[in-house]
Parts: structure tokens; C-alpha cells; sequence
């Protein structure tokens, strides 16, 4: 098979895969390729999750990563592209059937998991392994997280119907490269800067509003799923990973009743109430993630994992010497006063706190009830307008 990418570096790797930085063979545009290992059921379950979310925003939406194309691996040195709008059969039956189907006990199955060297169509440059680039050492003020409370939910297994019978042994999501990083990293390797983050806010409003038309509702919205094009005009933000999102019929928000989700799922300092409690719930749950994140943002509000050396954005509760994120607290009382702006210590140096407008604003989207938050179609004229008024 003709060479398609070549591979030049790793820029991530995570628990479900690995990235690499490539460009396409004959143009030499710069692309972010994915390995995802079909090892085991639930792996591959995230995996449909992210390809159907991905096809479904059809680079329609300047905020949304694009996929350009998926690349099926079935043997060690054989890979194809999957043609638009199907789905292997046989990763379908894996999810439903709990186990990998047709899964080869020979070398050839366990080379392909470990990834040992890389299918025709895939030229491999990566002579030594590299991680995602580490922000600057933290300030010692920055208040830390205890890492044994820090947990990751699977999602439920959902049915789909059945296509093209394949066995697979990995998928590579071939994507628009993103080169200022996550959100987490550009925005705190650089002084803070009230018009970059007012365009973050926006851009993010538009994503998601966009995602919702769509039926998408992400449930793990948070800086690290939000990566960055540095432009001459500023950052584009982009919405990426969508491995625990799922899709309902029509559009989440409107007249419509919401599709409601059972699974606790996300990352425990952007989770709403509802989600902590166990208990069903809507697309609504993506505006509080929201609303974590852009108070975080608009403040410059950072916390830092037991063990780990990257500040992360979020806003949270003190409770002693420890910090409870805002979905847990709410969720034990639906009456606590949060304090917008922050009276706790923020990240220096300090960008000037939101106004009257925006802090309310902000209140509303962290509301214990779900139905009190603002619909995603509503946020970005509200959000336009909040910034407005706190500059006159």
C-alpha cells in the first residue's frame, strides 16, 4: 500500500493511546495521528464513542478538532482506510459481547498491541519517544489535590448496529494538528492577558453550542480536551477527545425533552452535582463543566495533582487543607454561597477578576439545579453580552 503519513514524534500519550505528530505523505500538511490498541472491550467501546462524535461534527466547526480520516490496522504490517460511515463489525461485537472478537493469540496480535513498528502507509521517524511538553515549575503557593481522590468513569456500553466485518487490532485517528498544546499548557506558560482569555470563553461557548445542535453532549469538558492553534490573530481553541461523549437522536437543547445519561463519568473537578450524586442527567452537565472552566480561566484559578509537576486550571472549595471540587460540594449542599470572584489564592500574576455581570452570569451556569443554567444556544450571547457590560 502506498505510504499515506509519515510519523515524526510523540507529543501524548495517556492511558487509551498514543499521539504523534506526522504529515501526509504527498501534501506535507502537518496532522496529529492517534493509536488506539483494540486490547480489550472497554477500550474499544471509547473508541466507536470518539469516531462517531468526530464523523458527526464533519469539520463543520472552527472550535471542533477535525477528523481527517481513520486508518484500520488488522495485522502488523497491514492497514486500510475505513471508508465514511462505517464500523467494523467485529470491534461492534467486542463491546457487546464483553471480550475481543476474533482476537489472534499468535506473535502477530501481540506485536500489534504493543505497537513494535508501524503498518505499511505509515513511515515511522520517531527515534526516541517524547511526552507532552511540562509547563513551568508551579508556584508553591499553587494549591495541590490529593491524587488518591483523582478518578476517571468508563462509559456504559451502548449497542450499534453492526457493519462491515474486520478484525482489527488498533485504529489511528488521522486529525488536525494542534500546535499551542492543551489549554492548560498555553494559557499558564504565558502572562495572563484579558482579551486572550475573553476569546477562549467565546470560542468555547460556540463549540459546545455547535456540539449540542448536534445531539452531542461531550461530558468531559476540561482544559486538558481543549487544544490550541497558535494563528497571527490569536488562539483557536479546538474541542477534542470525545471518548466518553455520546449522542442523542436530535438536538440536546430547545423544546425537545434531553436525552437523560445514567453513567458517572468525567473528571472529578469539572463533574456538575447531578453527576456526583449518581443521579440521570442532561447536556446541562456540560454547562457547568463550562462554568468551572471559565471561571478558572478568567481568573486564573490552578491547582495541582499529589505527584504531578503541571498546574492544571479549575476552580474548587477549600475545605481545610484540602480541595473539594465545586460539583461535590454543591452536591453535599445545594445551598452553598461560592464566592465569585475568588477570595482564595489565585495563580500570579493575577488578571484583573470578572465583573458584576460575568460573575453572575458564572453563578448561573454552576447552579445545583440544572434546569437554572443557561441552554448552550443561549451561552454565547449571554457570555458577549456579560463581558460587555463589566467594561463599561
Amino acid at each position: 500500500m502506498e505510504e499515506l503519513y509519515t510519523l515524526e514524534r510523540e507529543v501524548g500519550r495517556g492511558s487509551y493511546g498514543v499521539v504523534f505528530e506526522g504529515h501526509m505523505a504527498k501534501t506535507g500538511q502537518r496532522v496529529a495521528i492517534k493509536r488506539l490498541p483494540c486490547s480489550n472491550p472497554e477500550c474499544i467501546e471509547l473508541y466507536l464513542q470518539e469516531l462517531w462524535a468526530m464523523r458527526a461534527t464533519a469539520m463543520n466547526h472552527v472550535n471542533v478538532i477535525a477528523l481527517h480520516s481513520c486508518l484500520l490496522q488488522t495485522g502488523p504490517r497491514t492497514l486500510k482506510p475505513l471508508n465514511p460511515g462505517k464500523v467494523p463489525q467485529r470491534l461492534v461485537e467486542s463491546v457487546l459481547k464483553g471480550r475481543v472478537a476474533g482476537a489472534a493469540q499468535s506473535q502477530e496480535g501481540d506485536d500489534a498491541q504493543r505497537g513494535s513498528s508501524p503498518a505499511p502507509g505509515l513511515q515511522d521517524r520517531t527515534n526516541s519517544l517524547q511526552g507532552k511538553t511540562k509547563s513551568s515549575a508551579s508556584d508553591s503557593t499553587t494549591p495541590h489535590r490529593p491524587q488518591n481522590r483523582v478518578r476517571k468513569r468508563p462509559a456504559p456500553r451502548e449497542e450499534e448496529e453492526p457493519q462491515t466485518p474486520t478484525h482489527c487490532l488498533a485504529l489511528w485517528l488521522v486529525m488536525e494538528y494542534c500546535d499551542g498544546g492543551d489549554l492548560n499548557r498555553y494559557l499558564l506558560s504565558r502572562p495572563p492577558d484579558c482579551t486572550r482569555n475573553r476569546s477562549v470563553v467565546g470560542q468555547l461557548c460556540s463549540a459546545v453550542a455547535f456540539l449540542h445542535s448536534l445531539g452531542i453532549t461531550h461530558r468531559d469538558l476540561k482544559p486538558d480536551n481543549v487544544l490550541v492553534c497558535v494563528t497571527p490573530g490569536g488562539p483557536v481553541v479546538k474541542v477534542a477527545d470525545f471518548g466518553l461523549s455520546k449522542m442523542s437522536e436530535g438536538p440536546v437543547d430547545g423544546e425537545l425533552t434531553r436525552q437523560h445519561y445514567s453513567s458517572t463519568c468525567g473528571s472529578d473537578f469539572y463533574m456538575a452535582p447531578e453527576v456526583w450524586g449518581g443521579l440521570t442527567y442532561t447536556a446541562q452537565a456540560d454547562i457547568f463543566s463550562l462554568g468551572v472552566m471559565f471561571w478558572a480561566v478568567l481568573e486564573r484559578i490552578t491547582f495541582l495533582e499529589e505527584g504531578a509537576k503541571q498546574e492544571q486550571l479549575g476552580a474548587y472549595v477549600c475545605r481545610g487543607r484540602w480541595l473539594m471540587p465545586l460539583g461535590e460540594a454543591l452536591w453535599e449542599n445545594a445551598n452553598l454561597q461560592l464566592c465569585i470572584p475568588t477570595k482564595f489564592k489565585r495563580a500570579s500574576p493575577l488578571p484583573p477578576p470578572p465583573g458584576a455581570a460575568m460573575s453572575t452570569l458564572l453563578l448561573n451556569m454552576l447552579a445545583s439545579d440544572p434546569e437554572a443554567r443557561p441552554l448552550a444556544d443561549q451561552l454565547e450571547t449571554r457570555v458577549s453580552a456579560a463581558l460587555k457590560e463589566d467594561a463599561r
